[in-house]
């Protein structure tokens, strides 16, 4: 299996890649500020969820397939483009209105889970980050790559959610003290939109 120095070097590099900036965690902290640290957890269950769908793909080949072939990695990247581009202009839509994490709703939260999954699902280069970044770190001397590659999936699955838990209670934090202000929920939400429309415009403009 993976040697614990080997495993150490991954958790850092793993940790040091979540925290640079991407479409996930902006999207983690516009949800955490927008709509509180609850709607921030949500939204990072739901793209660390579709994290293991990735790491999967990776070990069973099917990122290899999606990588070489140019017709399904622009089916992914556009259905996702658009996507974001939806969530622009609901986020557009919402006006003035600022949500607070008291107020996030069990409905509203299983909807920001499933919105985050399904982000993370349309991104085709997520499923090529894995491809070319796990196999780095197997062992292929003790055997069972597709194993090994789904072990260090999960172990990737468990530091993006804590480094993305303590974002959101960050942003939270702050999204609160943003509520105290009259009017700001209009701009706060331009905002939100905006990053949106240019992750949106990044991944359909984006090449393999």
């Amino acid at each position: 299996m993976i040697e614990p120095a080997q495993l150490a070097y991954f958790v850092a590099a793993s940790v040091a890649l979540t925290l640079l900036p991407g479409p996930d965690i902006l999207f983690v902290l516009t949800q955490s500020i927008s709509s509180g640290k609850k709607a921030g957890m949500a939204t990072a269950c739901g793209l660390c969820t579709g994290l293991l769908f990735h790491t999967t793909a990776a070990a069973l080949g099917v990122s290899a397939l999606i990588y070489q072939s140019a017709l399904a990695f622009t089916i992914l990247k556009y259905a996702g483009a658009l996507y974001l581009l939806y969530l622009a202009f609901r986020a557009v839509r919402e006006g003035d209105s600022f949500i607070s994490s008291a107020s996030v709703t069990e409905y509203g939260t299983s909807l920001l889970y499933k919105r985050g999954i399904l982000m993370n699902l349309l991104n085709p280069k997520v499923s090529i980050f894995f491809l070319a970044f796990l196999p780095q770190f197997v062992n292929t001397q003790t055997g069972n790559v597709p194993l090994q590659m789904v072990f260090l999936g999960c172990v990737f699955f468990i530091q993006a959610l804590a480094v993305f838990f303590v974002l959101s209670l960050s942003a939270g934090h702050i999204g609160a003290r943003l509520m105290e202000r009259p009017g700001i929920g209009k701009y706060v939400n331009r905002a939100k939109a905006g990053i949106f429309a240019v992750i949106g415009l990044q991944l359909a403009l984006s090449q393999r």
